[in-house]
């Protein structure tokens, strides 16, 4: 038996550039994409219900073997796998490797890689820089969210963090609602605060104020929608009395608030409920403790029997037609949202599909002939 000569196509940071990694309507137009297919079922992911985050492999904190690495903070590889139905007709991953340590030997935290392969064969059909890829699609998420939960008219934006993450969830926010005049800018650095700052009022002159805000309160105040990306153990903690009505909260990371706010006067959005069950199955309890994310809140509250995951929206069902998305101009709408692999596969394929088209990249030969044949 004959087998046919086996290439694909390997894509650096460069090439994905030319390619458009970096167009954010396009990203955000894709990932409504990948929510209508969550919310119609046609995908696939990790785990034993096709929705796990990914495999991580957790080093110990006190190795038995030398060399083995030691655990630290942001100290975790993980594959994240998924196959995506629709258009795209892709299997694929990311390869996420992290650790805080890299800063100070000049490399960004993270380090990542995505593969894309045949969804009958298995064959490689990509090999390309992940990191752009991941920033972008983790950023248009909020302006998806935006795009169907915000107010129509929303003028006032509130960005709790000034890291790179604010930064693409501001690129998605504004692509969603225009038509924004005010920013205010909250973050524990002001010379990150100031950098954000000074990056919109160059990049985007409709924005008529742009502030730093001395306290969370200032930023959270008056606020039409609400981004937060922070890291590290203590969330920001908002006060229900701050909140404007029909504010829309983007949360990709962890965030306090009171609790019987959350449970009975604000409508829960979150992004797929099943990969925050996947984690109950796969994380020690509570989730929440392990992992910063509304959902894994969520899901440990529902383990306590406090609340009802049927209280959930999911995202793709709304983006699917099957419930609406806002349904009047008071509802506070808090929107938890985690990484999902499916973004991951999706972008890439957009991308990688463009660079073909533009001819762009270069060609490796994984076998003329496999040996073992």
């Amino acid at each position: 038996m004959g087998y046919p000569e086996v290439n694909f196509l390997y894509l650096d940071e460069r090439d994905l550039i030319r390619a458009g990694v970096l167009d954010m309507h396009a990203c955000a137009e894709t990932m409504c994409e990948v929510f209508r297919l969550i919310g119609e079922g046609d995908y696939v992911m990790g785990g034993k219900n096709h929705n796990s985050h990914g495999v991580m492999i957790r080093f110990p904190d006190s190795p038995a073997f030398a060399g083995m690495p030691r655990n630290g903070p942001d100290r975790r590889f993980m594959a994240m796998v998924a196959y995506l139905g629709g258009r795209f007709h892709i299997a694929g991953e990311k390869w996420y490797g992290s650790n805080r340590e890299n800063l100070a030997k000049g490399l960004p935290r993270s380090i990542l890689m995505c593969m894309l392969n045949d969804p009958d064969t298995g064959a490689p059909l990509a090999l390309m820089s992940g990191n752009l890829i991941s920033a972008m699609r983790t950023g248009a998420i909020p302006g998806v969210g935006a795009r169907y939960l915000a107010r129509p008219d929303a003028q006032d934006c509130a960005l709790i963090g000034a890291g790179p993450i604010s930064r693409s969830s501001f690129l998605s926010i504004i692509d969603a609602r225009p038509q924004l005049k005010r920013v205010r800018i909250f973050d524990l650095s002001p010379e990150a605060a100031e950098r954000l700052a000074a990056f919109i009022r160059a990049e985007y002159p409709g924005v008529e104020e742009v502030v730093i805000a001395k306290s969370l309160e200032q930023a959270v105040r008056g606020a039409d929608i609400v981004s937060s990306a922070t890291s590290g153990s203590t969330f920001p903690y908002i006060e229900e009395e701050w909140i404007q009505p029909g504010a829309y909260f983007s949360l990709p990371a962890g965030i306090g608030m009171d609790r019987d706010f959350i449970l009975r006067r604000a409508r829960k959005i979150v992004d797929n409920w099943k990969m925050y069950e996947a984690w109950g199955e796969e994380l020690p309890n509570p989730t929440y403790g392990v992992f910063g994310s509304l959902g894994c809140l969520y899901y440990d509250w529902a383990q306590e029997g406090i609340l009802d995951p049927a209280s959930l929206d999911p995202l793709g069902d709304i983006i699917a037609g099957k419930i609406p998305g806002r349904r009047n101009e008071e509802e506070v709408i808090l929107f938890g949202q985690a990484g999902q692999p499916v973004y991951d596969v999706a972008w890439a394929c957009v991308v990688y599909r463009k660079a073909l088209e533009l001819g762009i990249g270069t060609r490796l030969n994984l076998w003329e002939k496999p040996y073992l044949a």
